[in-house]
């Protein structure tokens, strides 16, 4: 049974709260909280996400009808039925909210923003990012590790953690523990991750994850 969806605190805005394992990154860190939604999301799900959110921002507003038809011009996607699995991805990941109540071609959509998804997650008893993503330590170079990871190269979820692990230092064989596959599978992933960064090595991979650009230019 879906239970009432929460409400966000009336302090949402200037509040600062924390994951059962780690640092929430507050509202002055819009760029990181979006890196760490992206990384919950699928690359469809993010896609439509982005494109339904920066239309009612727009319009200054939380809220909007949405036809498929106009998802679909929208985001470039022509499949109707991908954006219908989509949709149901980010309702079911508490990012869209749909308030209309019967079916029609133009559905009303609640966008939330990254915090809000976040705390209403919580409120839910959901892990608010992926329980693979949290396990990683934060600050400094790994937020950027976090942001490049999440931005770069249209990496799938599976690459995604396997590259943050890769940049902890962790060997093939406790990334295939954390991760509970092989080392075969850890090295099938890294070939892809090399690839599409456009790196041979793996000490290139955490340099291009963790180095600030203007360090790795010699400026």
């Amino acid at each position: 049974m879906l239970r009432p969806t929460p409400t966000s605190p009336a302090n949402i805005k200037t509040q600062t709260s924390s994951y059962a394992s780690g640092q929430f990154f507050g509202p002055s860190d819009e760029e990181q909280q979006m890196a760490l939604l992206t990384l919950s999301h699928t690359p469809l799900e993010d896609q439509l996400y982005r494109a339904m959110l920066s239309q009612v921002a727009g319009r200054e507003q939380s809220s909007e009808a949405f036809s498929i038809r106009g998802l679909s011009r929208l985001t470039g996607i022509n499949s109707s039925s991908t954006i219908r699995r989509a949709l149901v991805g980010l309702i079911r990941k508490l990012s869209i909210e749909s308030a209309s109540a019967v079916e029609r071609e133009d559905r009303v959509y609640q966008i939330f923003k990254p915090e809000e998804i976040f705390e209403r997650r919580r409120a839910f008893g959901i892990p608010p990012i992926p329980v693979e993503i949290e396990v990683h330590k934060r600050g400094g170079s790994f937020d950027r590790a976090i942001e490049r990871v999440a931005y770069s190269n249209n990496l799938s979820r599976r690459e995604a953690q396997v590259a943050l692990a890769c940049a902890e230092g962790m060997t093939n064989a406790e990334i295939g523990q954390r991760l509970n596959v092989g080392e075969h599978t850890v090295k099938f992933h890294l070939r892809n991750i090399f690839a599409k960064f456009g790196v041979r090595r793996r000490t290139e991979l955490i340099s291009r994850l963790l180095v600030r650009e203007d360090t790795a230019r010699g400026d």
